[in-house]
């Protein structure tokens, strides 16, 4: 059976512009439908909440409008605690179980738990129906902070931590002491931390008119570092140790502040124990020169 070829379309079988126009609007007419009536079924909603519950936000009439379909808060997840007291997260939270989850702003949950000192950052997000995960990240005890008589509790970044109960961490970290030290501290901190053997020996870090460093020894000597040369002083420090054990001799200061010298002031005499018989000497001094008893 022979076979029918066929003829190529013309230009004139195709529909034309308007015609393509019109079979577009038919596609578009069911979306559009149904979002304007979505649209509408919110609108009610919204007006009939108003109605209902007058004076609340949308947030409010949201999760009051959803608790009844049980969209409340059963469970609060809290991951990343540590050192933050747990009520102090739970009050900032200002979560209950039973409450609309819908209903609470995430966004002024994690401000109130930011503004905690322990709390570096937070995210709460829901789960639905009803569960609340919050996760903490603390701020990392780097130093204690000594200031006008009051000890307070850093991070790394010279952030107050805490200013109550840091008993537990007196020896475990590092103490500076003065004005702009907590800013500070953690270049020197490092910098230390490269050389151990100057570092074992150093109970205190004193900053100097906002500038420089003083380092406290264990042994009573107070090394008196340069202004912005701490990396090269320490190391010369750590050389001289380990050639000369600077740091085991009685000295009251080593003054590296000049680069091109080293000043060393030694510990001052201890006074010989006063004897009897020079007690005896001063008694009868003062007796002579004073009046003799009547």
């Amino acid at each position: 059976m022979p076979r029918v070829k066929r003829s190529p379309a013309r230009p004139a079988d195709r529909p034309g512009r308007l015609k393509l126009l019109l079979r577009r609007q038919r596609r578009m007419r069911r979306p559009l439908a149904l979002l304007a009536a979505g649209l509408v079924v919110v609108l009610g909603a919204d007006i009939a909440l108003r109605t209902l519950i007058p004076g609340a936000s949308w947030r409010e009439r949201l999760g009051m409008a959803t608790a009844g379909l049980g969209l409340t808060v059963d469970h609060v997840v809290i991951t990343g605690r540590d050192k933050t007291p747990l009520p102090l997260v739970e009050a900032a939270l200002g979560v209950h179980r039973g409450e609309p989850i819908l209903g609470i702003s995430i966004s002024s949950a994690r401000q109130r738990l930011e503004s905690i000192a322990w709390i570096r950052s937070a995210t709460v997000e829901r789960e639905l129906p009803g569960t609340l995960h919050v996760a903490i990240v603390e701020r990392r005890p780097f130093a204690v902070w000594q200031h006008d008589g009051h000890f307070r509790l850093i991070d790394r970044a010279g952030n107050i931590v805490t200013d109550a109960d840091i008993t537990a961490f007196a020896g475990k970290v590092p103490l500076v002491v003065g004005a702009g030290a907590p800013r500070a501290a953690a270049r020197l901190l490092d910098a230390l931390a490269a050389e151990p053997m100057i570092a074992t020996r150093v109970v205190a870090a004193v900053r100097v008119g906002e500038r420089r460093w003083n380092l406290s020894t264990r042994e009573g000597t107070t090394v008196m570092l340069p202004e912005g040369a701490v990396v090269p002083a320490l190391d010369r420090l750590a050389t001289l140790q380990a050639k000369l054990q600077l740091l085991d001799r009685p000295l009251a200061v080593v003054d590296m502040r000049l680069p091109d010298r080293l000043r060393l002031r030694p510990m001052p005499e201890p006074l010989a124990p006063k004897t009897k018989a020079d007690t005896a000497h001063q008694h009868g001094s003062a007796t002579a020169g004073g009046r003799s008893p009547a």
